[in-house]
């Protein structure tokens, strides 16, 4: 009973840092507005992968499987590192400025804990969002075996991947209090451009 007192006792500090890390950082808004835009980038670039082996004949979805997973790697680790170093840099010249004005070491106070924190935190959230949400849209073609059908494993896809932007739209609606509807028909527009510019310019 003891051991597990000192445990809880232990991991309510560390959320209570992880709250201040927040207010110092405004790590939350932050991470979010990553996850939208990133998210928004990882089923844009999918629609144009699913697109692309669509019109140039591709039937075995092995391929479009294949190369959407490569992508969405290829997006995660460009959002990971790009993050890092990005959040990394700009916070370090923000502790600078503040360290020469107080004239004192900021690296470990909360403030300077705080700016490490936020920088992996929000190097993570931009890494992992658009990975997610690629491998969300290209579920349909997993499931090849069961559908039985490529075109229709296609349809699905695109289909899955606008409803995604829709729900992005909300999101981000929801954020900015303002209509979610309207903000779901904005990004849903994204994705039907994206899908309608990738048609005309693969029709003969």
């Amino acid at each position: 009973m003891k051991n597990n007192r000192l445990r809880w006792s232990s991991l309510s500090e560390f959320l209570e840092e992880l709250q201040t890390y927040n207010q110092i950082a405004d790590i939350g808004e932050i991470a979010r507005r990553y996850f939208a835009m990133n998210a928004f980038d990882g089923v844009l670039t999918t629609i144009g992968v699913l697109a692309g082996n669509y019109l140039a004949g591709v039937r075995d979805l092995s391929i479009p499987i294949r190369t959407g997973i490569a992508t969405s790697i290829a997006m995660g680790i460009s959002g990971l590192w790009g993050a890092y170093l990005t959040e990394t840099a700009e916070r370090q010249r923000e502790l600078s400025k503040l360290q020469k004005i107080s004239l004192i070491d900021q690296s470990e106070t909360s403030i300077g804990r705080a700016s490490r924190f936020a920088a992996i935190v929000v190097s993570i959230v931009d890494g992992v969002a658009p990975a997610l949400a690629a491998m969300i849209v290209l579920t349909p073609l997993f499931l090849e075996s069961l559908i039985q059908n490529p075109v229709l494993s296609y349809a699905l896809a695109g289909g899955l991947a606008l409803l995604c932007l829709f729900a992005l739209g909300m999101f981000l609606g929801k954020v900015s209090e303002k209509g979610l509807i309207g903000y779901g028909f904005k990004t849903l527009l994204a994705g039907l451009a994206a899908i309608a510019i990738n048609f005309l310019l693969g029709a003969e």
